[in-house]
This record gives C-alpha cells, structure tokens and sequence, in this order.
C-alpha cells in the first residue's frame, strides 16, 4: 500500500558522507510502493544511543545486480511516516561493498522510538523496503528501567531459527537486543547437508574457500576469502525470522570466534590442533570487512551520515569494544575476547611427555611436597638413548597418522622427544613397545615435575587437553606460574588499552555496570575425584570443560571479577553466550547469566560426541557423570551455580534497575532445532519454558528463583 508525504511533516535533512549537497524536502512525491526485491536482506538498527542510531540495508538492482544503487533514507515518529524527522537523499550504496550502506541518524530524542525505511527511485517510482522500527537510549541520569534480550550462537545450517520466532511471539518492549557472538558460523554444509535446500550455506566461489579435514573421511569448507565471509551473512540474514527482529529491534553486537575461525585467537586458527601454522591475517582481515560491512555497528565514533567501512580499522588495529549509557541504571561494556587474547595456555601440538615445571620451579613455588608421588618423576631422556629412539619412532609413527608426512613427523620428533620428559607418559609407550634394551625407567630417585600429560594433554596435535577437558588442580598451577613469569602477558585477554577501558567504565555513576563477554566466566567443572566408579582411577581427576573461555585464564578471572566486584560495589554483572548452555552463577561474588544458543549445538550433545571419541560410551560411569548427569556434575563442582541447562536452545531476558535486576530464560528443547514450525506457531509457543530468577547487588551478590 502506498504511504503517501504529507505537507505537515517535520524535516530535519543531514548532510551524508557519501552524499554531494544536502537536499532540502519536496512538496509533491509520488506515493511509495513496495519494493522488497531490491532489499534482499530487509534493514536493520544498532548502536542505540542517547542521540543516534545506525540504520543499515542492503540494496540491490535485480535488473543490473552489479551496479551502485542510490537510496533515500526517510526516518518519522510513526510507522505511516507522516511525521518525518530525517530524510536523506543521494545515499549511494556501492557494490564494492556488497551493496552494503550504514547511516548513521543523530540528533534524536532520547528514549524514543522512530521508524525508518529506504526508498529506490525506479522509472518514476519510488519503491520501499521493509519498515524498520528502532529505539534510543534514555537519557544519561533517567531512572527508567532497561530491558533487553542476551543472544548469541545463531549456526543456520539444516536448523531453524524457532527462538527468533518465538521473541517475535511475544513481542517483548525491548530497549534492545545484545548479540554477543558467533552471528555466523564460518563453515559450509558440505559435511553434512540438510534435507532442507534453504537451509544448506553454501559459497559462490568454492574455489577461493579453505578445505578443512574433520575426520573420518569428512571434510568441509570454511570461509577464507572475502567473497565466502559475504556469503555467509548474506545467507544466514535471508532468513524472514532473523529479518523481522532486525526490524523490530535495535542490537548491539560483538563477535566471537566464529565470525572468524573457530576457537581463535588473535589472527589464528586452530583447525589443525598444532600440524600446521595458522596464523591467517589476511582471512581475518577479509572476516572483519564483511563483518563491518553487514553489521549495524558504529566502531569508530563515525560522524553524521553514510559510514565508510573503509575507515575503520582492521587488524592489527581492530578495536571494536565500545560502552554504552542508558540512563541512571546501565553502562554496558561491550568486550572483545578474541582479538587481543594470547594463545591456549597448553598448546595442542604439546609434546604430552615435556615436563613444563621441573623441580627447581616446583621447590622455587614450595610446592615439591605436592607433587612427590612417582606419578610425577622424570628423566632427562638424553641419558637413555635406546629409550630415546623408541619414543623419537612412535612419536613418528602417531604424527604421520595425524597427517605430517614422513620428513615434518621425523624433524618434529627430534625437536620434541628431547630434554626432561615425564615417566608417567614415557613408561607406557616403552611397554608397549617392548624393544630389547629399551624398557621402562625406574622412577625411584627422579626429580619430581609437571608435565603436560600432568594436564590431561595424552596424545599429540589434539584439543582435547589443551582446549578443553584439562585436569584442573595441576593447570591451575601451571597458570599462575605463566602468569607470573610472564609479567601476566600469557593471561591477558582483553589486551592492556581494553582492560583499561573496562575498569574506568565500572567506575561510572550508573546503577548496574554490564560486561557483555562472548565467553562466559561461570566456572565450569567435572569433579570425578570423588568417584569411586570412575574406571580407570586415573580418569578421576577435577576437570575443566573448557579452557577457551575465562577458565583457560583462571588468573586473569579472579583478578578481573574480584576487581569488578569491589569497583562497583557489588553491581557489576556479566552477561555471555559460546557455551551453547544456560548458566546463572555467581563467581566470586559477581553474578552471570550466560545464555543459552540460538540455534547450535547444545553442549550436551556436544560433550556426549568427545566423551564417547575418548572410549567412555553410554554405560560407563564417567559417560553419566559428564553427559547424563552434565547438569548435577557442574552443580556440584561449583556451588555457585544456581541454574544450569545443558540442552535448551533459547535467549535471555534481562532487566536492569534502581534495586535489582532479573533474568528470564526462554528455553526450548535442542531436539527441535530442526524442526521448521514457521507454519504452526501454537505448538512451538507451547514447547518453550521460561525460568526466571532476580540478580540482588552486594557483597556478594545473590542469584535467586522466582
């Protein structure tokens, strides 16, 4: 239906970047008709503050798709646009940045919501998009509540977005949205396709992409080029669901690691757990311009008008961590955990062997008592030279089965099979290689040390032991021990500048003092210690699910939550996503509320799938431990959890204000994740539950049930 300008409109005209001259308003315009087909992707907002806001499309000629496109951005009190506070003329949206256009809108009200379009003009006519409708922040010192939603993980391949049509559902009044990572998965669905065409990601240029081995004869491709990172958002917004909060709501948004690579770290991948060098600048630069690019998100402080996304910096310059004020209740620190963090404190090319604390650093640290057992004696390998080859051929052997060839898997094994090396790991490879001459080596009288199989690490070029499921007692020491030799270098995830920021942002005068972190820092821990049923006895250890989040820096966590803590007086509060669970803790007298995926895998199926890859099938007690039982296990472990679901897809509600603030998690099942309920509303409405539980400020803090 056409929506027709009026006389009585108010105007307000702005001068655009992209933009030659201002351009006043018209009396007399043709009437606008509907003209999705060059709006592929619909709009969005983001970036809502006191004054401003970024509104963004993509718009593209069907008839001459490689061409710029010139747009009209009209903004209005109401959804008829009658009452046009901004229209923008001579907006050009250019293809060489995938017809991508940001304008940033100020001089707004506060605490007001506007809507706004963007009209083509085409052989006299002028045609729209879709209506988007955004919203400022209060104004700084107004005592208003803030509401928002707390998402992340949103992967599109064979799922459906069910919790993006459940918000839409229930129409929430939301001050925004916070999109705390993984917006896209890097990967294509070449692995495993789905039924569904519409739901496949597949690349326009395969050739430009990386393959990428997962085993067991299956292989995927990943995104490398410029042209694949566009792809994929192109793919993952055509989804009408994912349109449809865009247009309802304004976000905010960082990033995680799947925007880039997978459990990456500065402009690293980890795909080949340590075979290889995969430091990739260049793909995380062409990561970052697409992630600019299809973002509504204002990094750079832009003036008035059309953002160019050529002005924002890259790496190694990326900074996109930022704070927001809205009102007399909230400062939120938007974080950026991956950009300037150090690499997995336990590399996943670690010899498991290499004793990393010998006894001089044990003795130094007075921790020689600790670790007197036999279990921690090693040899300077060096001395035993038969002993010395055996291990030097089967580090050979498992390194081309890892897929080195022959030269890489002998040079590597020179380099590593050297030095002081831990009997727990040697004796073992020499039984069973049981070579004359070369037998086990009596550890009676040998130095006592750490080793990295002391950390969980038992086999070469994995990430189990190095990222994820490492034995917690001993690499806790081995943290603190790096962190303090390295002048906290080989902890500092945020970077200096960051982490700086952070903490003069706690000091403000706001209420509540949010940190929006794309990992979570609830501590999470499988205590099979005390677990007499756990075969063998050397499985029953305390464990770290995962160190690619806070746990991995376990120092830099206490100082960072203790320090929060204490600048805010007990009114700081972490919100997070990566996990693919729901959490709500309270760490070290700070809450976090970690919310659950949009759309991944849920951590149950996920730890289910490594459990049963390391031989502890369903069946087992250490099967039910960490996968039937994952819930009760991380409970027990760490008090301080007062919810946890390890299957539910959904997101968080949170309301911040003047005496508390409380959460509310909309949660529905994993095993419907692929189900399409786009057609039937009511039966998805009534699979969804809600928990709710109200945050108390203090000393610490308190998590508390309805």
């Amino acid at each position: 239906m056409s929506q027709p300008l009026h006389r009585r409109t108010v105007l307000q005209c702005i001068v655009a970047a992209a933009a030659s001259t201002a351009l006043g308003c018209h009396d007399e315009e043709s009437p606008v008709e509907e003209g999705q087909a060059y709006f592929p992707q619909s709009v969005a907002s983001g970036e809502p503050r006191e004054g401003s806001v970024v509104l963004w499309t993509r718009a593209v000629d069907p008839e001459h798709p490689r061409s710029d496109v010139v747009l009209t951005l009209q903004v209005a009190m109401d959804a008829d646009f009658t009452l046009l506070v901004v229209q923008l003329r001579g907006l050009r949206v250019p293809s060489e940045h995938d017809h991508t256009l940001k304008v940033k809108v100020t001089n707004l009200a506060p605490r007001t919501d506007y809507y706004y379009r963007f009209l083509v003009e085409k052989k006299g006519r002028r045609l729209a998009s879709r209506t988007g409708r955004t919203r400022t922040a209060p104004a700084a010192g107004a005592g208003v509540p803030v509401r928002f939603v707390v998402a992340n993980c949103q992967d599109f391949r064979g799922r459906y977005y069910n919790t993006w049509q459940h918000l839409l559902q229930l129409d929430e009044d939301l001050d925004f949205i916070l999109f705390i990572g993984d917006y896209i998965y890097e990967a294509d669905s070449s692995a495993v396709p789905s039924p569904d065409p519409a739901r496949n990601v597949s690349f326009t240029d395969p050739g430009s992409a990386m393959p990428r081995d997962l085993g067991g004869g299956r292989t995927e491709l990943v995104a490398h080029s410029l042209s694949n990172y566009r792809d994929l958002y192109r793919t993952y917004r055509s989804d009408l669901f994912l349109q449809q909060v865009h247009e309802r709501y304004p976000f905010i948004l960082t990033w995680d690691d799947h925007e880039f690579s997978d459990d990456c770290w500065d402009a690293h991948a980890t795909y080949t757990n340590g075979r290889a060098d995969e430091l990739e600048p260049g793909r995380r630069r062409n990561a970052e311009l697409a992630f600019f690019e299809y973002q509504p998100i204002d990094v750079t402080d832009a003036p008035p008008g059309a953002i160019d996304v050529r002005n924002v910096p890259r790496y190694p310059d990326t900074r996109i961590w930022r704070d927001f004020v809205f009102g007399g209740h909230l400062r939120l620190f938007v974080a950026d955990y991956r950009t300037h963090r150090p690499d997995h404190l336990i590399p996943e090319d670690a010899y498991p062997a290499t004793v990393a604390m010998d006894a001089v650093v044990l003795g130094s640290l007075g921790l020689s008592g600790a670790f007197a057992s036999d279990t921690f004696a090693y040899v300077d390998i060096g001395e035993f030279p038969a002993q010395q080859a055996v291990l030097q051929g089967a580090y050979v052997q498992l390194a081309v089965a890892a897929g080195l060839t022959a030269a890489e898997a002998a040079k590597r094994a020179s380099e590593a099979v050297k030095g002081n090396l831990a009997l727990a790991y040697v004796n073992p490879v020499l039984v069973g290689a049981a070579q004359p001459g070369a037998g086990p080596i009596d550890p009676a009288g040998r130095p006592r040390g750490l080793a990295f199989v002391h950390l969980g690490k038992t086999e070469l070029f994995t990430r189990v032991g190095s990222r994820y499921v490492v034995i917690k007692d001993t690499f806790d020491v081995y943290a603190a021990w790096r962190y303090g030799t390295s002048g906290h270098a080989a902890e500092d995830a945020l970077g200096e500048a960051q982490e700086a920021a952070l903490l003069e942002s706690a000091k403000g005068p706001q209420t509540w003092k949010v940190v929006a972190s794309s990992v979570s820092p609830t501590s999470m821990i499988w205590d099979l210690s005390n677990k007499p049923d756990v075969e063998p006895p050397s499985v029953r250890n305390r464990y770290y699910y995962s160190v690619d989040q806070w746990d991995g820096f376990p120092d830099k966590r206490r100082e960072l939550l203790t320090t929060l803590r204490d600048l805010t007086q007990g009114h700081a509060l972490f919100v997070a996503g990566d996990i693919h669970a729901s959490f709500a803790s309270v760490e070290l007298g700070v809450p976090a509320l970690t919310a659950p995926a949009i759309s991944s895998t849920a951590v149950r199926e996920e730890a289910g799938t490594e459990v049963e890859a390391a031989g502890f099938p369903p069946g087992t007690a250490v099967y039910r431990y960490v996968v039937t039982e994952m819930e009760a296990t991380f409970r027990e472990a760490n008090p301080g959890i007062a919810f946890v679901d390890t299957d539910g897809h959904g997101f968080t509600v949170v309301e911040v204000g003047p005496e508390e603030a409380r959460a509310s998690y909309h949660l529905l099942p994993s095993v419907h994740v692929r189900e399409d309920f786009a057609g039937r509303p009511e039966e998805l409405a009534a699979l969804f539950t809600r928990r709710d539980f109200r945050i108390q400020p203090g000393t610490p803090a308190t998590i508390d049930g309805p």
